[in-house]
């Protein structure tokens, strides 16, 4: 008996109060006014469940699927209640659980307790006809490989108990967790099944049938294979596209059986690790392929090659046109997943993405049309700041996109060569090998909206409040190390551990500037990727990649409440001269014109009122320093050296940097920043800034680090040695990019270099996971390419309490070269403006 490949479906719909956005428990009253035959009640009161009628088409399923949702909206508008058809409502938290009264329900809530409780979620499931049990058993078998992908196009449920899990589909975890859930194991027949039911039931574990909750059964209640695996889908078509791949691999798994083609079954491991990565990633990272040894690759492509694959059943059922473009489209407009990320990006209000998922749901069955006309031609990839799914720019790059998009290829040739001139004019360089090199600045800005600054502003505070703390402890008390928090050679013999530290005054803020450098994951949450501690640059870039932007593009329309990166001079300025008399005067101590740096210590000092110094204009004269010629007493140093200050000779040759130093020693002159520092920036220490977090301000990190090995470490020093290619690996005192290499992107022979030289030296290596950075548009060729960006953002520090540390109204975005994830402009990298949007609170 062949199968009838009839079509049905339940999908389980969250209620949602529209006028909260959280779960609204009124199911029991909806229920009341709503036909019993296609409506149900679901162990959670804020869940209603929808079943349609057996149909024999896509078309007709949709119509099902249309009709049905249609009418719970109209009877829950009654009630002011929208409907989301998601895995999750990102708005629900732990205590929104209302039970459905009902005796089976109340038993699984005693005997399974927190499983029940945590059953805020919804799935959709998809029915097709099979009503021979013994092929459908046979058929479910050699389903397992295509599962995942069918999850990952209806992934629904990043958010769970109001927080980003950092999973497409975090219901298909909890739902995991029931003990009857995921694959059965083989079986040959329906006796089979129906024994392993039957001694689930006996053990006590399970009460029912109906408690089966394998990824794919024999129906409990109807002659057809359901598939259970799925989040619900806000947007109809996404329902309609894993009902019509769901029906052809049936198909495919009938006609392989009835041709009595081999089958090997997918180990349970190999399956789990393949449904939790499609779990994990959905459609913006990877998947396991098709074959007997899975390997993972890019979503699009694996859920191409299963619809490739099928084109024959589909054609039989005369569905392949229709499959093959919504398959398109959901690659293109992203799953639901993706969505609700995209809309959290634009304000952080979760009530925004809740608004979104009941839009979708309510219809049209092909989703809401786009705001925007698409970026056809742009190469967007997961994780790019300004194109969301469906390549539509986010809100805040629309008027900035269109502004591009208008101008025409000699337009921009014309930009450019202007703001090549304005460059040049301004001497705008930086240096690499002693030469000065034009400083490349893209035209595109990019945009950090106002709930990312915030969130940015407390995560970095606190970062900088316990790395102050730190440097003052082990220059200092060393409680610290007193109390084995980290061993002593750690911290001593560290490179950037410097004795002469240890002279300087009690209470001396050590590191009143510091640099952070940021990067964004797939997902769009911040990581901090390095501290710098030292002497921090880019500052000065940010103010003169603003001044060229307003000469050169004075028309390109800018968001309101812009922060004027100037204002960061004054704070600048006032955190050097904090606590001194209203007369004192501060200096950049600077190393030069051969400073790779040396545009920026000359706008600086011009910008905030700061003295230029070299070695040769200081001199300390009854105790303090002073300026030569004029005589003028130097209160603040703000240190800009490519030596250490003890190190610093004049030309006359004058110890100037050892007199300087002995002033700072009795307090007589400011230092910022204060020599010795470079034992907190060192790569190996950044591996524990989240135990000093906790050390001295007995807090969780707010801004999470980037997953860092210390092969100084046996354990982690043999996991190094093996993934070398596949880690980045960095000197544990380097900077500006040098000695980095980004395993995955090196030949062999780099890697084997490298590996030798971390088994030479161990303690002087640190490596880390590969961050896919996000990307951001840049103009090449008149044509706007993504390229991946970090951010380097300041916090000026005047002390270690909690009002102490403040996040700079600036920062400068640095990207890379075309292929590239290294954006130091010693590797080639560039620059672009960076367009914080000031918070309510701070306008």
């Amino acid at each position: 008996m062949s199968a009838e490949l009839t079509l049905g479906a339940e999908e389980e719909l969250h209620l949602i109060d529209l006028d909260s956005w959280k779960l609204s428990a009124r199911a029991p009253q909806l229920l009341s006014r709503l036909p019993k035959e296609n409506y149900s009640a679901e162990i959670q009161r804020t869940t209603v469940e929808t079943n349609t009628e057996v149909v024999d088409s896509l078309a007709g399923l949709r119509s099902e699927l249309v009709r049905l949702r249609s009418g719970l909206v109209e009877v829950a508008a009654e009630d002011n209640i929208g409907i989301a058809a998601v895995g999750t409502a990102p708005t629900a938290a732990f205590a929104d659980f209302e039970l459905t009264t009902t005796g089976r329900y109340g038993r699984m809530q005693e005997q399974y307790r927190m499983l029940v409780d945590e059953q805020l979620i919804c799935g959709l499931q998809i029915h097709v006809g099979v009503s021979n049990r013994d092929l459908a058993v046979q058929i479910m078998q050699r389903l397992a490989p295509d599962l995942p992908v069918l999850l990952a196009l209806s992934a629904s449920s990043p958010y769970w108990n109001e927080q980003d899990t950092g999973y497409s589909s975090i219901r298909s975890i909890i739902w995991q967790r029931w003990p009857s859930a995921g694959a059965t194991g083989p079986l040959h027949s329906a006796q089979e099944y129906d024994d392993l039911l039957t001694d689930l039931i006996n053990t006590g574990v399970i009460a029912d049938a109906k408690m089966a909750y394998f990824d794919v059964r024999p129906s409990s209640h109807a002659p057809t294979l359901e598939l259970r695996v799925c989040d619900a889908t806000p947007i109809v078509d996404d329902a309609i596209l894993i009902a019509g791949l769901f029906r052809a691999a049936v198909r495919a798994a009938e006609v392989d059986i009835a041709n009595c083609r081999p089958f090997v079954p997918v180990s349970a491991p190999l399956h789990r690790a393949s449904v939790w990565r499609a779990a994990r990633a959905g459609l913006s990272g990877e998947l396991l392929d098709h074959l007997r040894h899975p390997k993972p690759h890019p979503a699009r492509l694996v859920v191409r090659a299963l619809v490739a694959r099928l084109r024959p059943q589909l054609q039989e059922m005369g569905d392949w046109e229709e499959i093959s473009e919504l398959a398109e489209n959901a690659l293109a407009r992203g799953n639901s997943a993706d969505r609700q990320r995209a809309a959290f990006a634009e304000r952080g209000l979760l009530s925004d993405v809740v608004s979104q998922v009941v839009a979708e749901t309510r219809g049209p069955s092909g989703g809401p049309e786009p705001a925007v006309p698409a970026l056809r031609r742009y190469r967007a990839r997961a994780g790019d700041e300004a194109v969301g799914p469906g390549l539509a720019p986010r809100v805040a790059y629309r008027e900035v996109i269109d502004f591009y998009r208008r101008l025409d290829e000699a337009e921009v040739q014309a930009r450019s060569q202007r703001r090549d001139a304005w460059v040049d004019d301004a001497g705008l360089t930086f240096g690499v090998g002693g030469e000065q090199r034009r400083f490349a600045v893209d035209l595109v800005p990019r945009v950090i909206n106002p709930h990312e600054w915030q969130a940015l502003a407390a995560g970095l505070s606190q970062r900088a409040r316990a790395i102050e703390s730190f440097l003052q402890d082990v220059y200092g008390e060393q409680r610290l190390l007193r109390d084995g928090m980290l061993a002593r050679d750690l911290v001593e013999d560290s490179p950037g551990w410097r004795p002469e530290a240890l002279r300087l005054p009690a209470g001396t803020v050590r590191a009143p500037i510091m640099g952070f450098d940021l990067v964004r994951n797939e997902f769009g949450g911040w990581r901090v990727l390095e501290d710098n501690l030292r002497n921090p640059s880019g500052a000065a870039y940010a103010l003169a990649i603003r001044d060229l932007m307003d000469a050169v593009l004075p028309d390109l329309p800018r968001p309101e409440a812009l922060v004027d990166p100037a204002t960061a001079l004054t704070e600048l300025r006032g955190g050097l001269l904090a606590g001194l008399d209203e007369a004192a005067v501060p200096a950049l101590l600077s190393s030069g014109p051969d400073s790779s740096a040396w545009f920026e210590h000359r706008l600086l000092a011009e910008r905030a009122g700061l003295l230029l110094c070299q070695a040769d204009d200081l001199e300390v004269t009854d105790g303090e320093v002073r300026q030569r010629g004029t005589g003028t007493r130097v209160d603040a140093l703000y240190l800009r050296l490519d030596v250490e200050l003890v190190d610093l000779v004049a030309e006359d040759g004058r110890a100037v940097g050892a007199e300087i130093f002995e002033v700072a020693a009795t307090g007589g002159v400011r230092l910022a920043n204060a020599p010795g520092n470079g034992v907190a920036d060192d790569k190996a220490m950044y591996c524990y800034v989240p135990e000093l977090i906790a050390y001295y301000l007995g807090e969780h990190p707010t801004l999470e680090s980037v997953p860092t090995y210390r092969t100084s470490d046996d354990a982690e020093y043999r996991i190094v040695l093996d993934r070398v290619g596949e880690l980045v690996t960095k000197p544990v005192d380097g900077h500006g990019g040098l000695g980095v290499l980004i395993g995955p992107d090196a030949a062999a022979s780099a890697v084997s270099e490298r590996r030798a030289e971390i088994a030479a030296n161990p303690a002087g290596w640190v490596a880390q996971e590969v961050v896919a950075l996000s990307s951001h548009p840049t103009l090449e060729g008149g044509q706007l390419e993504p390229r991946h960006v970090d951010l380097r953002a300041f916090v000026y520090v005047s002390g270690t309490g909690p009002d102490d540390c403040r996040l700079a109204g600036l920062a400068l975005t640095r990207m890379a070269p075309e292929g590239s994830l290294v954006v130091n402009s010693s590797r080639g990298g560039g620059a672009k403006d960076t367009w914080i949007i000031a918070p309510e609170d701070a306008r």
